[in-house]
């Protein structure tokens, strides 16, 4: 053989390495193996026409659309909706000069919150909203892409930025509350619901349980032997039960244990009793994170003559926390699913609020749309999260190193 033809590049061969090879050892390997996959492919292909041609044909997704302001925003006042809107701008601004300064996991939390807004203004264009709600939500994503790029300029430090983040929960508060003598007059929220009250719950149980739970595996680990009971205690009691217990007792007991005067609105002891519930179990995925760091470098670090918290604060728990990050955002899409029980205590969420549009006359047999809506809202939800968690992990080397 001549040196060119020894020194020729040849591709490798199409049984061993590419589609063809991958198709033939994980679908066709064997006649057993052959069959299955032809009847699983086909069960799909039929189900997907079958859908595809109901979706397209015959659903009324005019039930969606003529109610999406209530699907969105429940009972919450129309001529007020602007404030909504404009929360959605100032998380856009906020969540693109993140995603500009830190990447990763913020990136995407600003890709996320851009699409979303796009397909919601594609959903107002299409129902008795009007063209200036999508108008707004278009801006809204425009603003995310543009303070992304102010971000990657570095103009804002991280530490103002983050205790941007930090104000933007109370502000956030007061634009959809309202306060009374104000330019935003005040909303009781007994009327708020849809898809509004949904997040608001799962955003507060998240912020307020992780911290708590934490404080519960710290405390359940203490050397004090009343610190540790209490904790332990609280943690078994709160587990042991199921979370419509916690929101009946927060519904209706708690109120009994305030003084006469002082009165929680029902969706603030909603959200008192997910976050108590939750908390209970970020504590003992905490703990598992805890547990699994050496001890070798706890004693080191008394060694070097730090003290207890220190240990915690900077060894400890930054390992234990990244540790667990997939454990708790599996726990954080549960509470999101879970917030539909509120219902129970006379709550309209997005499951709650659709139940009342289907009661109304022109929604009669129209329970396969909306479910299918209400579904996919929660996918979508639940995707983004997972997506967002995926990235924080690999952006700490979570299983890696």
């Amino acid at each position: 053989m001549s040196g060119q033809g020894m020194g020729e590049t040849l591709p490798p061969p199409r049984d061993v390495i590419g589609p063809a090879a991958w198709l033939r050892e994980n679908l066709f390997s064997g006649w057993v193996n052959s069959v299955v996959t032809l009847l699983t492919g086909a069960a799909i292909i039929w189900l997907i026409v079958t859908i595809g041609a109901w979706a397209v044909s015959e659903a009324r997704w005019t039930v969606v659309t003529n109610n999406l302001r209530l699907f969105l925003i429940g009972q919450y006042p129309a001529d007020q909706a602007w404030r909504i809107l404009l929360n959605l701008g100032l998380i856009s601004v906020l969540a693109g000069l993140s995603a500009g300064a830190w990447g990763g996991a913020t990136r995407a939390m600003a890709v996320t919150l851009s699409a979303l807004q796009l397909m919601l203004a594609a959903l107002v264009v299409a129902s008795p909203l009007g063209i200036i709600p999508a108008g707004v939500l278009v801006l809204n994503a425009a603003l995310v892409w543009v303070a992304f790029g102010f971000g990657l300029r570095g103009w804002i430090p991280r530490r103002p930025l983050l205790i941007a983040w930090v104000l933007s929960l109370p502000v956030s508060f007061l634009l959809i509350s309202g306060v009374a003598g104000t330019p935003f007059p005040s909303v009781s929220s007994n009327v708020w619901g849809g898809l509004l009250l949904t997040v608001l719950l799962a955003t507060v149980g998240i912020l307020l349980s992780f911290p708590f739970g934490v404080l519960l595996a710290l405390g359940r680990r203490s050397q004090l032997p009343v610190v540790s009971i209490m904790s332990t205690g609280y943690i078994e009691i709160i587990r042991g039960v199921p979370l419509v217990t916690i929101l009946f007792m927060a519904d209706i007991i708690l109120p009994l244990f305030l003084p006469g005067e002082w009165r929680l609105d029902r969706v603030a002891r909603a959200m008192g009793g997910i976050t108590l519930f939750s908390a209970a179990y970020v504590a003992e995925n905490v703990r598992g994170g805890l547990q699994a760091i050496p001890s070798g470098q706890i004693e080191a670090s008394q060694a070097l003559g730090l003290s207890g918290a220190q240990t915690n604060i900077h060894i400890v728990l930054p390992q234990a926390l990244r540790a667990v990050i997939p454990a708790n955002v599996g726990l954080f899409i549960s509470l999101l699913k879970d917030t539909t029980l509120v219902t129970i205590i006379g709550l309209l969420e997005l499951l709650g609020i659709s139940r009342a549009i289907l009661a109304q006359p022109d929604s009669f047999g129209a329970q396969m749309e909306v479910y299918v809506f209400i579904a996919a809202v929660f996918f979508i939800l639940c995707y983004a999260m997972s997506q967002a968690s995926y990235r924080l992990e690999r952006a700490l080397g979570v299983g890696t190193r």
